[in-house]
């Protein structure tokens, strides 16, 4: 039960975090490129690299923590499926360019900051 409510909670955490920071960019850009969406993206995966890197090279954290963090906070707040549906209007709507350059921005840098967030991880849990 107690895993059940760890991912519940962070879940929570999450869409409520993803909802905060999406209006907050949003007061102050009025772009078609979807960079709400992007910017939550590109921040949780750069987390997700942090964070498993430290599940991984600390066998001794409860798994309780990973599912709060990882499971629920990151996966509310990541916004993979909004993702998918922006990028899909994008490109229906005519504006290709913004469209691919959209889709490829999120995945190289999402990628790249995951990639990121393990050298960091590494580096500061190694010493």
């Amino acid at each position: 039960m107690t895993k059940y409510l760890a991912v519940m909670i962070g879940g929570a955490l999450g869409a409520v975090s993803r909802f905060i920071i999406g209006s907050l960019i949003l007061r102050s850009y009025a772009g078609t490129f979807p960079l709400p969406t992007f910017v939550i993206n590109v921040t949780g995966s750069f987390l997700i690299g942090v964070l498993m890197t430290l599940f991984q090279n600390r066998a001794n954290l409860q798994v309780n923590w990973r599912l709060f963090l990882v499971t629920g906070i990151l996966g509310g707040y990541t916004t993979f499926s909004s993702f998918e549906w922006e990028a899909l209007m994008t490109l229906r709507s005519g504006e290709a360019g913004i469209g691919f350059l959209y889709l490829a921005l999120s995945v190289v840098l999402g990628l790249g900051c995951a990639w990121l967030g393990l050298v960091l991880a590494n580096r500061i849990w190694a010493s």
